[in-house]
C-alpha cells in the first residue's frame, strides 16, 4: 500500500501506538537463556499450558491448544467462578482427556488466581478472562516470561492500553510470543484476499466501510444469592468498565480488519455517534446498543464502521474497500472478491481460523522462531476505544487527545473482591458526556 511521501510522513508520525509510546521494533538477537526453549529437542517434550478464564471462549482455546500440539497439555486452571471451572474442566476431559493433566491443588479460583497459574510450572498462559483483567494478566504473564495467547481486547480504556504497550515491549525483549485473538487475520481467505489489497489489488485504498451487525449478547438473570458484584461478573458483558462496551468486546474484530486493509496506518481523528435504542432495561448495565464512527485518514481515505446488538434486526459482517483501481469485499463466510483492473474470486482452502492461531502458536515456541502480534493488536484495540470515545461524547476526537487519555473505566485491577459495590460511568449522553 503506498501513500504520497508528504501524507506518509505524516502518516509515519502516527504509525503506531507503540511507537508514540517510544516502543520499537526488537531484533532477534536477544539473550533467550531464562526462556524454556524446544529448539533441537525431541517433539516429544511436554508443552505445559495454564488456563485463564475458564468460560466458552476460554475453554474453546484451551481445546484448540491441545489438538495444536498433541505433546501440549493443560495443567492449571483459573477463575473467579468454581462452575465456570468444573464446566471447562468437564468438556476439556470429554475432548482430549490424555491431555488434561490438572490436579486439584491447580485449580486455582478467586481474583488472584491468575497468579497462582503463572507462577505454577507452565510453558503457556491462554488469557481469556474479560477484557478489563488483560493488562494486568498480561503484564504478569511477561514478567514471568512465559508465552501467551491472549484474547481480544487488549484492554478497555487508555491508560489499561499503556500498561500493555510495556508489556509487548518486553515481550519482544524475552523473544516471548504472543498470538492475540484477532481470529480474522488467521482466517486464510481473508489473510488471501487483504494481502492483494496491500500489494496493490485495487489501487491505493481509499475508503474502507466495515459492518458488524449482530443480535444480542447472553444474559444471565440473577439469583437471590448474589450480590452486586457476582451478578456484574456474571453479565460482564453489559458493563464497559468489565468489556469495554460491545463495539470494543465484539466489533473490535471489524476495526480490525479495518486496520489491516489500511496497512496498520492509524487515522489522525474519528467522529460518530451511538446510544442505547433497544437494549433500554437498567438490567443491561451502561453500555449502548448501535454505534457509527467515521476516521479520518492523513491521506485523506475515510474508515467507516456501523455495528448494533439488537435482535430481530438483519445481521452482516462485511468489509468493503475501495480503491483507485478497483474494489475488494469480504463477506465473512462468505465471498472474498476483487473487481478492478483484475478481477479475482477466492476459490482456495479453508481453515479454522481459532485453531490456525494455536497451531502457528505452538509451532513458534516448538521452532524458537516467535510470533509477537503485539503491534498491531494494540493498535486494533486502540481503534475500538477511540470509537466508543467518539461515540459516547459525541466529539471529533485527534489521535493525539485519544492517547492522552487518563479515563479508567473500573478501579484499580488489584482491588477487585466480591465486596465491590461498583456502579461505574452513566450511561453515556452524546454531547454531554466529557472527553477525558
Amino acid at each position: 500500500m503506498s501513500f504520497d511521501s508528504d501524507n506518509h510522513s505524516a502518516q509515519n508520525s502516527r504509525r503506531s501506538f507503540l511507537k508514540k509510546s517510544g516502543i520499537i521494533a526488537l531484533g532477534s538477537s536477544l539473550p533467550t537463556s531464562s526462556l524454556l526453549s524446544f529448539t533441537g529437542q525431541s517433539k516429544d517434550q511436554i508443552i505445559k499450558v495454564g488456563l485463564i478464564g475458564c468460560g466458552g471462549r476460554g475453554t474453546g482455546a484451551a481445546i484448540q491448544a491441545l489438538q495444536a500440539d498433541p505433546n501440549c497439555q493443560i495443567t492449571a486452571m483459573a477463575d473467579v467462578f468454581q462452575d465456570r471451572m468444573d464446566e471447562s474442566y468437564a468438556a476439556l476431559m470429554e475432548v482430549r482427556p490424555k491431555q488434561v493433566k490438572v490436579d486439584k491443588k491447580n485449580k486455582f479460583l478467586g481474583f488472584d488466581a491468575f497468579e497462582k497459574v503463572i507462577n505454577s510450572d507452565v510453558d503457556v498462559v491462554l488469557l481469556t478472562s474479560p477484557p478489563a483483567f488483560r493488562p494486568l494478566h498480561l503484564k504478569a504473564a511477561v514478567n514471568a516470561k512465559k508465552h501467551i495467547f491472549c484474547e481480544k481486547p487488549m484492554a478497555v480504556d487508555v491508560p489499561g492500553l499503556h500498561s500493555v504497550l510495556e508489556s509487548v515491549k518486553k515481550a519482544k525483549e524475552l523473544n516471548l510470543s504472543l498470538v492475540s485473538g484477532f481470529c480474522f487475520r488467521y482466517d486464510l481467505p481473508n489473510r488471501a484476499t487483504f494481502t492483494k489489497v496491500l500489494k496493490g489489488a485495487i489501487g491505493q485504498v481509499r475508503s474502507v466501510s466495515t459492518f458488524r451487525y449482530g443480535g444480542e449478547a447472553t444474559y444471565i438473570e440473577p439469583r437471590p444469592e448474589w450480590n452486586k458484584m457476582t451478578q456484574q461478573m456474571r453479565n460482564w458483558f453489559y458493563y464497559n468498565w468489565l468489556s469495554g462496551d460491545f463495539i470494543v468486546e465484539q466489533a473490535v474484530h471489524s476495526l480490525d480488519m479495518m486496520s489491516w486493509a489500511m496497512g496498520d496506518i492509524m487515522p489522525i481523528s474519528a467522529m460518530g455517534t451511538g446510544g442505547r435504542q433497544v437494549r433500554v432495561d437498567p438490567k443491561y448495565g451502561n453500555i449502548y446498543d448501535h454505534f457509527a464512527i467515521e476516521f479520518k485518514y492523513a491521506n485523506g481515505a475515510i474508515g467507516t464502521h456501523f455495528c448494533r446488538q439488537q435482535a430481530g434486526a438483519t445481521p452482516r459482517n462485511s468489509v468493503s474497500m475501495l480503491g483507485t483501481e478497483g474494489v475488494a469485499e469480504v463477506i465473512i463466510g462468505g465471498k472474498h472478491t476483487i473487481t478492478g483492473k483484475t478481477d479475482w474470486n477466492y476459490t482456495g482452502a479453508k481453515n479454522n481460523m481459532y485453531q490456525t492461531q494455536h497451531d502457528e502458536l505452538f509451532a513458534a515456541i516448538r521452532s524458537n522462531k516467535p510470533i509477537n502480534d503485539g503491534e498491531w493488536m494494540t493498535n486494533s484495540t486502540l481503534l475500538a476505544i477511540w470509537a466508543r470515545m467518539a461515540g459516547y461524547t459525541g466529539q471529533n476526537l485527534t489521535f493525539d487527545q485519544v492517547i492522552n487519555s487518563k479515563e479508567s473505566l473500573g478501579p484499580e485491577l488489584s482491588s477487585y473482591n466480591w465486596e465491590l459495590n461498583i456502579d461505574g460511568p452513566p450511561i453515556a449522553t452524546p454531547g454531554k458526556t466529557k472527553f477525558s
